[in-house]
């Protein structure tokens, strides 16, 4: 393992691009296959491509909300506390790997989100810790628990379909998350990932060639923050800001409305409570507005990467989508599949076509009516072809830089430095879910 693991390491390190390039080199991929695999021409991909660019504007505001309001609860002193307590149990690095394996895991499948930026975080409080440990395969563990997003509480596609009104409805009606995200296949899958990923990232332990963290990289985010003014000395602006009153009121108004939302709708999380639920608990945790603000300002940072490829993401789908290429993918696996064979293949394509649609949301709206009618015709359960989707779109995000970017910003490494590690996450839970999906 450590001999498979330094040759990934040194070929990702050689020759994977910077994620931003990354997007540029998928764009004129995605053009020349258009060209080459449908009737368009290079006008006809320049259009649909110019079209697409701003048609994930809500969504990557989603997305964004989401990565900031994750940080500014995860960085609260409330979660703070929880973290450097957890990280005090390591004593050794495979400890250390094994438990930030763990957290991520368990935080990405209660939300993705908050699973990207608490994994991070306690990386670096396990750091603080275990200073021996190589720190690129600690934040690539961290990062390798986003693997079970789409099978967890906040999956967008399985949450999608348990909605009522939903676009596919009339194809396979309203499939409630007792046939999805908690049928026996998805917790299958999900347990055996929380086993063996683990334990991968362990075997992946080589201190010869560790690399510890960079000391500039442990300052507290605190240091950051202006020094306190006594209370005596506070301006009328100064003391509005340090209101643990207003914050407590607007947490007060949030909690309420929190709790009308389940109450009138059930256990139902969709980004938008769960970006509500995530700043109003930050409003609360950080007490006063101007440590709120503070902390807000320090994520909106880790934000960058994500608002600038968004665009260019959203291109690529206007271009897989417009010129039908997305369309002649799918097809030819549904053309190889059989009853037996499809949610492998299903799964196989959902991997492929998220490479050049990484939203989950995005995919699902250009694979369902495809998959789905397909499914229906060779008689496939559609929950079992709603979460092989699901679990191909969470699946190749382990090589797919994008989602990698917020994690790596809090880390301060780049994806060069952990993605050789994830690319043995990517082969090992290819086999778990396919076992998954075909067992069940």
């Amino acid at each position: 393992m450590k001999t498979l693991t330094n040759a990934s390491t040194k070929l990702v390190q050689r020759y994977l691009p910077d994620p931003f390039l990354f997007v540029i080199i998928l764009t004129l991929v995605v053009f020349i296959l258009g060209l080459v695999l449908t009737p368009s021409n290079p006008i006809d991909m320049t259009i649909y491509w110019g079209d697409g660019f701003w048609n994930l504007l809500d969504f990557a505001m989603q997305m964004v909300l989401i990565l900031v309001t994750g940080y500014v609860l995860a960085s609260s002193p409330f979660f703070k506390n929880i973290l450097q307590k957890l990280a005090s149990i390591a004593k050794n690095p495979g400890q250390a790997i094994i438990t930030v394996t763990l957290v991520a895991l368990l935080a990405s499948w209660i939300s993705w989100g908050f699973g990207l930026v608490i994994g991070a975080l306690f990386a670096k409080e396990l750091a603080k810790q275990v200073p021996t440990v190589d720190y690129r395969l600690l934040i690539a563990s961290a990062y390798s628990g986003f693997i079970v997003w789409h099978g967890g509480l906040a999956g967008s596609i399985p949450l999608t379909v348990a909605t009522e009104d939903h676009f596919s409805q009339d194809i396979i009606g309203v499939l409630p998350v007792s046939e999805t995200i908690f049928s026996t296949t998805n917790i299958f899958i999900v347990l055996a990932l929380f086993i063996t990923v683990p334990i991968l990232n362990r075997a992946m332990i080589n201190q010869k060639s560790a690399v510890s963290i960079d000391p500039k990289l442990l300052d507290d985010d605190s240091s950051n923050q202006e020094a306190k003014i006594p209370k005596s000395e506070q301006t009328p602006a100064q003391k509005i800001e340090n209101s643990v009153l207003l914050s407590m009121i607007t947490g007060v108004l949030g909690l309420i409305y929190i709790i009308y939302f389940f109450s009138a709708n059930g256990f139902t999380l969709d980004l938008n409570i769960v970006n509500f639920m995530f700043l109003t608990l930050g409003i609360v945790f950080h007490v006063t507005p101007k440590n709120f603000i503070a902390s807000v300002s320090r994520a909106v940072k880790n934000a960058g990467g994500i608002v600038i490829q968004f665009p260019f993401y959203a291109g690529i789908m206007g271009m897989m989508v417009t010129s039908g290429l997305a369309e002649e993918f799918s097809q030819w696996f549904i053309s190889i599949s059989t009853e037996a064979t499809f949610p492998i293949f299903s799964f196989i394509s959902a991997g492929l076509v998220n490479f050049f649609v990484p939203s989950g949301g995005g995919q699902w709206s250009v694979q369902a009516p495809i998959m789905l009618e397909a499914g229906k015709q060779l008689g496939v359960d559609p929950a079992k072809t709603v979460m092989s989707v699901a679990w191909g779109d969470a699946w190749t995000n382990m090589v797919q830089p994008f989602w990698a970017l917020p994690a790596l910003a809090i880390a301060g490494l780049n994806a060069r430095d952990i993605m050789g590690f994830c690319l043995w996450v990517l082969v090992l839970s290819g086999i778990v879910i396919s076992l998954g999906l075909t067992l069940f």
